[in-house]
């Protein structure tokens, strides 16, 4: 894991593909592994895509070497690089998802028309899992439903320290500093916040790092709870 220069686990590395939208890349057990693909190339006036090839050669990785890729959920800035117009980019991957996020998103009734033409290309390279889950050795899968249907937070470990990859569970510092504060793009508020105040409270007790995929430089960081309140620190 890596933010700037510090490295409390080697392997992993964030991967930077717009200001505040990304992914990170895992090494583990001969496998490449990055959990979202970004925004893709998209791009408005406050937001930037189109940079995920670069960082990923920064890290000497190619498109080709990717053996796996992991979606904390489906909403289009964590899948943005998964297809680009119709081919799928990692074609040597294994991609990976919670089925209830496959089902709302792609092949519902009420599947969205967009996700649908951008994730279907996917379908013959597509592993779905259902509950926690060893999805590849040292990446755990942890459903945390409530932002999507199949929201999952990936526990990683490598012996000696333990890193949670929250997703949308947490978009900002605020929500994991004061319970009160919560998402505005939770499909299921209620549930959200009982997943998030539940992994919170868990991370902070085994001082687990922490990232979220909108945190500031996609950065890793520690939660303490003292005497009731909860402070946030990136490492």
């Amino acid at each position: 894991m890596r933010n700037g220069t510090a490295r409390p686990i080697q392997w992993m590395n964030s991967v930077n593909c717009g200001s505040t939208f990304g992914g990170y890349l895992i090494r583990t057990a001969g496998r490449t592994v990055l959990v979202d693909a970004g925004i893709g190339t998209a791009s408005t006036d406050h937001w930037s895509g189109g940079r995920l090839p670069d960082s990923l050669r920064q890290l000497v990785v190619e498109f080709g070497d990717v053996t796996d890729v992991v979606f904390t959920h489906l909403h289009f800035d964590h899948v943005g690089w998964a297809t680009q117009q119709g081919k799928v980019m990692f074609a040597n991957a294994t991609y990976r998802v919670h089925a209830d996020d496959w089902k709302h998103f792609v092949t519902s009734p009420s599947a969205v028309p967009g996700a649908v033409r951008k994730l279907s290309p996917l379908e013959p390279q597509l592993e779905t899992f259902s509950s926690e889950d060893e999805i590849i050795p040292g990446v755990l899968a942890r459903p945390a439903p409530g932002h999507t249907p199949g929201s999952t937070v990936f526990l990683v470990a490598d012996g000696r320290e333990r890193a949670l990859l929250m997703g949308d569970v947490v978009h900002a510092v605020a929500e994991l500093t004061d319970p009160e504060w919560h998402g505005l793009y939770d499909l299921d508020p209620k549930a959200a916040r009982l997943v998030r105040d539940r992994l919170v409270n868990e991370a902070a007790g085994a001082g687990d790092l922490i990232a979220a995929a909108h945190f500031p430089g996609l950065g890793f960081g520690r939660l303490v709870i003292s005497a009731g309140r909860r402070s946030f620190t990136f490492v």
